[in-house]
């Protein structure tokens, strides 16, 4: 796998006439990467650049070695909105298989995402009817199909109970020690403690990248959110 999943450089977009992002500049290698701020602060933002679907004012976004939003890159690149993207009248499978073709892969990659994301004894039933840990399982599912070099994961636990969140993360984590680059989104502080490297945003900047403990120890902070609010103040001043 090539050093940097994804290299972001002096990436401007403006939304509405506001600057949401301010030249940044970004690298993302391996295992899994939070994105952490509150909500309005870009993430989103960043995460539709990285994908290709955000109209850039400035700057440019390489993911896997291609310009973001390249047509290589489609079945190369797992995206997981905050939104469910699975159709509700059809069963896990008929979602998986629908998407398959749309990507284009084998349709044995179906039973490899239904077992990867452990939803083999809901594979039959109407994502519909589903609980909400189990339709965010089942979105993800159709991200991985494509066996994506990069996943990007936009807030995939919110409104989720601690033990679903503690499941997906732990998914993540798996994902990445097969070797895909997982970004993921959060505005919920202690989910910071579950990512290997962490970018704070805030106001369309990052205003501190580093492991959980670097970011605590820089702050002598006992928590990501203490730490957080440190850097806000330290940068306001």
């Amino acid at each position: 796998m090539m050093k940097n999943a994804v290299e972001v450089h002096d990436l401007v977009v403006v939304r509405g006439g506001r600057e949401v992002l301010r030249n940044l500049d970004i690298t993302i290698g391996g295992g899994v990467t939070g994105l952490l701020g509150p909500s309005g602060c870009g993430k989103s933002t960043l995460m539709r650049a990285l994908v290709g679907v955000q109209k850039l004012a400035g700057g440019g976004v390489r993911v896997l070695g291609e310009e973001a939003g390249s047509a290589g890159l489609r079945a190369r690149i797992g995206y997981v909105t905050q939104a469910s993207s699975v159709y509700d009248d059809l069963t896990v499978a008929e979602n998986l298989l629908f998407f398959a073709r749309v990507l284009g892969v084998d349709r044995s990659a179906v039973d490899r995402v239904v077992e990867a994301v452990d939803l083999a004894s809901h594979r039959d039933q109407v994502v519909g009817r589903m609980s909400g840990g189990q339709r965010s399982r089942a979105s993800l599912a159709v991200a991985l199909l494509g066996t994506p070099g990069l996943l990007v994961l936009d807030e995939p636990t919110v409104g989720l109970d601690p033990v679903l969140r503690r499941d997906l993360w732990a998914l993540f984590h798996r994902i990445a020690d097969a070797g895909a680059s997982v970004f993921v989104s959060s505005h919920v502080m202690d989910e910071a403690e579950r990512c290997d490297r962490l970018l704070l945003m805030r106001e369309g900047r990052i205003i501190a990248d580093g492991s959980p403990d670097e970011i605590r120890r820089k702050t002598g902070s006992d928590d990501i959110e203490s730490a957080f609010l440190a850097i806000v103040s330290e940068d306001a001043a």
